[in-house]
């Protein structure tokens, strides 16, 4: 089963058709129907390593200050109880919690689902980041998890290279300041090149520009650890670009050689209209 990093961007993301969304839809038709999907997402932070594990995950409208629009989009993809033992088996040592009421599926998940997958008809499974570890666990913890991908599981990192809500500058919708373009072409060559060597961008000149808080950039090493397991990594560019200056929209996927249909190209469609106040972009 392939897997991917998804660059998601503005939560209206979900509602928009853009050249982002269109590629994200263009990998879910790529890829072999899934067992299930686990995706590791930026929207969940926190001081543990656990997995979504209820049948019926609810929908989590994690942000606040966009469109009535946006808090109506549901995503009703059952869960997949059994992932969590799985998932808890296929990384040992490495401790897994299973949460059964917390969660659900957050919109960094959401976002860019209702595009790849839009029947959610696929069981959907979050695995969380876990706040208290360093880059060189979760670079493991992908690894780790390269197993189940020869079981069915398609793995979906969630966040973005490039993420300083600080930063934004309205008047740039589809442009990237220098230092974000410096810092991405960087994470670029090592996601292509070798992967492991994402886990050192903290020493990056522009890393503290880039990368604020590493809640969105934590996501793209489970990608590089699944990389880096595989015996013929093939790291690919789905799609790349930049948004409001501070934000790097590059999304990447492993052992998917090909799209159908549309592609990444053609013009970019970013939304014109962001609320004036957002968070948990």
């Amino acid at each position: 089963m392939p897997a991917a990093f998804l660059g998601h961007g503005n939560p209206m993301n979900a509602l928009e058709v853009n050249r982002y969304t269109r590629a994200w839809r263009a990998f879910g038709r790529a890829v072999p129907r899934p067992r299930a999907i686990l995706v590791v997402s930026a929207h969940w932070n926190i001081n543990a390593t656990a997995v979504t594990a209820m049948p019926k995950p609810r929908t989590i409208h994690d942000f606040y200050g966009f469109p009535t629009s946006l808090f109506e989009v549901e995503y009703p993809a059952p869960g997949l109880p059994a992932l969590a033992e799985e998932i808890s088996d296929v990384v040992k040592p490495t401790w897994v919690g299973a949460d059964v009421d917390s969660w659900g599926i957050d919109h960094g998940t959401w976002s860019v689902l209702v595009h790849a997958f839009p029947d959610a008809s696929v069981p959907v499974v979050q695995l969380s980041i876990n706040a208290d570890k360093d880059a060189d666990y979760h670079l493991d913890l992908g690894a780790r998890l390269a197993p189940l991908r020869e079981r069915g599981i398609l793995i979906v990192a969630s966040g973005n290279v490039v993420h300083n809500l600080g930063g934004v500058d309205r008047e740039r919708p589809e442009e990237g300041f220098d230092w974000a373009q410096r810092f991405d072409e960087s994470a670029k060559e090592r996601m292509l090149t070798n992967p492991i060597e994402m886990a050192t961008l903290d020493a990056h000149a522009d890393y503290r520009k880039a990368v604020p808080t590493p809640d969105h950039f934590i996501p793209a090493l489970y990608l590089a650890g699944l990389a880096a397991a595989a015996a013929e990594p093939r790291t690919e560019v789905l799609v790349d670009g930049y948004a409001y200056g501070s934000l790097s929209m590059t999304a990447y996927t492993l052992g998917l050689s090909c799209l159908p249909g549309e592609t990444a190209g053609g013009g970019a469609e970013m939304p014109s209209d962001v609320p004036p106040e957002q968070t948990n972009t």
